[in-house]
């Protein structure tokens, strides 16, 4: 059975037809006999919406009881044990009743993908987690159900369902998203048209991002190699010189005329070394391409210009970003150039530009070190000199009858020699040496024309001539071998001082640093594979790339063991034995962050051990007199009402009664605490938000007060406000109740509501004797209590409570200074966000 396919309605903001889209294609699909049924939709008694329900089978919610309310949830039994071939679950983001099978309805969607059921669903782009402080920052509103973006990412169909900011507005105000009473506050607040204009641009960037992974897999796939101008890429060349800066500024202005564009600035290192390349300032350029909002890539290949093309097409790239060249005129004669080379290879489909910079024509170095590797070209102009060379310079002799004297002519063939040992090192000079030897005795030494020498001497010179020139060549290809040497160990040392420099900036994850392996040695993917013994079977640590991963370490191109149990692995090419160095290096690395992570991991749960060991010593610190207080006070009362030797009356008994009861009541008042803060310590508060008036929950929470020790100010008025009224209710309680504590008598406490931006804020106002600005804080840390000097019952539990149960619905709970004397405890909660709304017509889709 395999898995089932997941579809996505993305919305750009609620109110756009998410669910309306989604109905009907669900009435498409059963009108071509497809097995489709509703699972969860929540129509809002919206008539529009409640209409598409219409013919199509719904499977029965499961209804839950949750603090004394009923509620219904997807039944996902029910929808496993109909198993149909497609099913509706509105809400992706949506937070199950506790009690239900799954926390989230994201992971009710996931167990009916493994069962095989294709899911259609819908979401909006603010409840993505990774766009959380994006939206906060945009609409002052914290989401609360948020989903994972990989979750999202792994669907095989996204529809954007988008609408312009003006229409959606229309439609609010024609009363199709919200009851009469509740629209214009929508409007000028959440729906504003700046608001709804970000969250559709954020919608269309997520949604381009999308369609460029889908892009990016199917040129791999189908092994496209010509550019497609999709959208703008521009890929910057840097060689580690001051113009670099200059270079990575325009590419960033270009980037910025098109909407979405991307700067990706690569350094290519040769196998032998970049001239002038300052490993201070390639960091520099670095920090600076990645705060414009670009990444920095090092690669190395042997011919620059085309390793730089050959990355360029690899991310697709439309644009190339140069500087130019800083050679001096006489330069050139050593080649054209990375520039000139760059735009003559590029191609239509590749634009490049050269950028003029204040270091052009103030040359680049010695060409002695640019030309230190002998590459094809330089190899073969040295066998041309060596070979026909030579040749050549006998016949300009002999047509110009121009007779220097042998000694002249030898010092000729001996320049000649050494032009060849210079370009083409050994065993070009070596032929050039044989064959100017055997020209000077044929054509130059007396008796000509034969092999014949009449004068010892001149045997003497001519072996001379040949010994020496011999020396030279092997002198000259040994300075080049060295040289070459040195330049690779060069290009070796500026890999590992990058790799060093990005551990010291902490690209401590496993990612990162898998990634910049693959761009190092130009790799299509790289997996860092592990076992735990000889006979277990390989599983994944770690990988990046495109591609189908290795499962085993002989399956991929190359291979780095790295001790008994770990190897990573690289596909794409076969690096040459030279470059194994540096890999190992980078190998090593990669054992050392993951064993980094895993003691990271550690090392938080022995935090968390730990802080639970103190809270525990906190807790009987605290509870070995505040429990045993009351639990004193009731069995003396017990055992006097049980006593056989007092006769007690009926006030008596009355009395004993009462303070049993007063007692009971304070232990499962401190027991309640406890178990809220266990709850708190240990993560275990589940939230269920709903939007709640707080004129309806603050009543309720002053009924453990003396009556008229409280004075309410709540406006009929005030915005709704997102919470979970369970644990609203307990924090106004406990805060409450600790400020009629402290208050002096007859002095009745204040609680006051008003609306704040994108708040609504409560505050419980004092007359007691305050505390100093120092410890504002303490007073919210768990068993803490000002002064150490409690009045009442209590282990300094209530506010800790207080403030873990605010911030887990939402809000903030801070202690501020009431003016004229006393504390002020200000709780702030978000206001309530616009539900998801029902379209009166299909809206246009675009689909990815």
């Amino acid at each position: 059975m395999g898995r089932g396919r997941l579809r996505i309605y993305l919305g750009a903001a609620p109110g756009v037809g998410k669910t309306y889209a989604m109905l009907a294609e669900a009435h498409r699909r059963v009108e071509r006999g497809t097995d489709c049924v509703v699972g969860f939709v929540e129509h809002h008694d919206r008539p529009r919406t409640e209409v598409m329900l219409h013919g199509l089978e719904e499977i029965p919610r499961r209804e839950l009881a949750y603090r004394g309310a009923a509620f219904t949830e997807m039944d996902v039994d029910a929808v496993l044990a109909r198993r149909p071939a497609v099913v509706l679950a509105d809400e992706l983001a949506h937070t199950n009743v506790p009690g239900s099978r799954n926390a989230k309805r994201w992971q009710d969607v996931e167990e009916l993908l493994a069962a095989g059921i294709d899911v259609i669903s819908t979401v909006n782009i603010q409840h993505l987690e990774s766009l959380g402080d994006v939206v906060e920052s945009i609409t002052g509103i914290r989401q609360q159900e948020t989903v994972p973006d990989e979750v999202v990412r792994r669907a095989d169909q996204i529809e954007l369902v988008d609408m312009s900011p003006q229409a959606l507005r229309r439609r609010m105000a024609h009363g199709n998203v919200y009851r009469s009473e509740r629209i214009d506050a929508a409007l000028s607040n959440y729906f504003r048209p700046g608001n709804l204009t970000a969250l559709r641009e954020l919608a269309l960037l997520w949604v381009a991002d999308r369609v460029d992974e889908y892009l990016q897999q199917y040129r791999k796939d189908h092994r496209v190699s010509k550019i497609w101008g999709s959208r703008e890429r521009i890929v910057v060349g840097l060689t580690g010189g001051p113009e670099g800066r200059t270079l990575i500024r325009r590419a960033a202005r270009l980037a910025e005329k098109g909407a979405g564009g991307e700067v990706l600035a690569v350094y290519v290192a040769r196998s032998d070394g970049l001239t002038s390349a300052s490993p201070k300032e390639l960091a520099v350029q670095r920090t600076l391409v990645e705060d414009l909002g670009g990444t920095f890539h090092h690669v190395i290949g042997d011919n620059i210009p085309m390793s730089l093309l050959e990355f360029a097409r690899g991310v697709n790239a439309t644009q190339i970003v140069l500087g130019a060249s800083r050679r001096r005129s006489w330069q050139y004669v050593f080649g054209p150039g990375v520039s000139a080379t760059v735009s003559r290879e590029s191609g239509p489909d590749l634009d490049v530009h050269i950028v003029t910079h204040d270091a052009v024509g103030r040359g680049r170095g010695l060409p002695s070190s640019h030309g230190s590797r002998l590459g094809p070209a330089r190899l073969l102009w040295g066998w041309l000199v060596g070979g026909a060379g030579p040749f050549l310079l006998t016949w300009l002799l002999i047509m110009t009858g121009f007779g220097p004297g042998l000694a002249n002519e030898m010092l000729l063939f001996l320049g000649l020699t050494v032009a060849a040992a210079l370009l083409g090192g050994l065993w070009p000079a070596l032929v050039s040496a044989t064959t100017g030897s055997l020209l000077l005795n044929w054509f130059f030494t007396p008796p000509t024309y034969t092999w014949t020498i009449a004068d010892p001497e001149n045997i003497i010179a001519i072996s001379v001539f040949f010994a020496v020139a011999a020396s030279v060549a092997s002198v000259v290809g040994l300075a080049a071998r060295r040289t070459q040497q040195a330049a690779r160990l060069r290009a070796e040392s500026e890999t590992l001082s990058l790799l060093a420099g990005s551990v010291l900036r902490g690209e401590t994850t496993l990612d990162a640093l898998l990634e910049r392996v693959r761009e190092t040695f130009t790799m299509d993917s790289v997996a860092l594979l592990e076992r735990d013994a000889d006979t277990e079977p390989w599983t994944c640590a770690g990988s990046v790339g495109l591609g189908a991963l290795p499962v085993r370490p002989e399956d991929a191109d190359v291979d780095m063991p790295i001790g008994d149990h770990l190897a990573l692995a690289l596909s794409g090419r076969v690096l040459p034995a030279e470059d194994r160095r540096v890999l190992a290096a980078f190998a090593a690395q990669a054992a050392v962050v993951l064993d980094r992570q895993r003691l990271v991991g550690e090392a938080e749960e022995a935090r968390k051990l730990a802080e639970g060991n103190k809270i525990r010593t906190a807790l009987l610190a605290a509870v070995s007199h505040d429990l045993r207080t009351p639990l004193a006070a009731i069995k003396a009362a017990v055992s006097s009402l049980r006593s056989d030797d007092v006769e007690w009356s009926e006030e008596d008994q009355a009395e004993l009664l009462a303070g049993i009861e007063e007692g009971a009541d304070r232990l499962d008042h401190l027991v309640g605490n406890l178990l809220d803060m266990s709850r708190l310590q240990t993560g275990t508060v589940t939230p269920l938000l709903r939007e709640t008036d707080l004129d309806e929950v603050v009543p309720v929470a002053l009924g453990g007060v003396p009556e008229g020790s409280v004075e309410l100010d709540i406006p009929e008025t005030l915005p709704m406000v997102t919470v979970d009224r369970g644990l609203l209710e307990r924090t106004v309680a406990n805060v409450v109740e600790n400020a009629v504590k402290y208050s002096p008598a007859g002095v009745p406490v204040v609680v006051a509501a008003s609306a704040l931006g994108g708040w609504v804020e409560l505050r419980v106002v004092d007359r007691g004797p305050g505390i100093p600005d120092e410890a504002k804080e303490q007073v919210f840390a768990p068993f803490q209590r000002y002064g150490d000097a409690p009045r009442g019952a209590g282990v300094g539990l209530g506010l800790a409570v207080a403030r873990g149960f605010a911030e887990a619905i939402g809000g903030t709970l801070t202690a501020e200074d009431t003016p004229g004397g006393g504390l002020t405890m200000v709780l702030a909660l978000p206001k309530t966000p616009s539900t998801p709304p029902v379209a009166p017509e299909l809206p246009a889709t675009a689909t990815t």
